[in-house]
């Protein structure tokens, strides 16, 4: 049992500080080593970890269906929507240039959005992974005589 308690306690401690390097990888990933996808290993790593002390019922608490479902299409349609909005203010797809009055700020702007839109996509399509693999390992050890009736092990 102490066991137990000292996982949950170093859980609750390792979870903001590796939240935090996420976040430093996300927003500092245009300037260095880093960005949307790396952002969204990092914290969907927490999330698993968490999911491995807590367990899946605590975890789909946190992150139920009805948020990582859409958050994985919401981080396409941002990826996607900075580059329509830049055909529209007439520049070609993606071209971050004219999202701004200076094009360097166009740049950073463009860059930041669609690595968020990665992030965002890379963390939900992880975790919704994790917890469908975890919640259809729960289910077949809650009903281990499945396919046995069929003479099929």
């Amino acid at each position: 049992m102490r066991l137990h308690s000292i996982l949950r306690t170093m859980t609750k401690l390792l979870m903001p500080p590796i939240m935090l390097f996420g976040l430093y990888v996300q927003f500092h990933g245009d300037y260095g080593p880093g960005g949307g996808f790396q952002a969204g290993v990092i914290f969907a790593v927490a999330f698993i970890l968490f999911t491995l002390i807590f367990g899946p019922t605590r975890a789909r608490q946190v992150a139920p269906e009805w948020v990582t479902t859409p958050m994985c299409a919401i981080g396409v349609l941002l990826y996607a929507g900075v580059g329509v909005a830049t055909m529209l203010l007439g520049g070609e797809y993606l071209n971050y240039n004219v999202l701004a009055h200076d094009p360097h700020h166009g740049q950073h702007m463009g860059i930041l959005l669609v690595e968020l839109g990665v992030g965002l996509t890379v963390w939900a399509v992880m975790v919704t992974i994790f917890l469908n693999f975890v919640e259809r390992h729960d289910h077949a050890a809650l009903d281990p005589g499945d396919g046995a009736e069929d003479g099929h092990v």
